[in-house]
């Protein structure tokens, strides 16, 4: 039972290629409940979120790769 408790009171360290591989299954689920919200039927949803989650993720990484090249311009 501690164990367990530990999980939620005491940070993990994620450090270098984890966080970036963090952002694959958040981008995964958000895409996923999107197109459950949008998709009229079920058998559509597999189909509909691969184009999606692929959009989510090079956005998210094309976003950070910007604010961090201004960070490093500027700083």
């Amino acid at each position: 039972m501690m164990l367990l408790a530990g999980l939620f009171t005491q940070a993990i360290p994620v450090s270098g290629a984890g966080r970036i591989l963090l952002l694959l299954p958040l981008c995964l689920s958000i895409a996923i409940v999107y197109k459950a919200i949008r998709c009229p039927e079920p058998r559509q949803i597999p189909a509909a979120v691969l184009p999606l989650w692929i959009t989510i993720v090079v956005a998210m990484y094309v976003i950070g790769a910007l604010l961090w090249t201004v960070f490093n311009l500027l700083s």
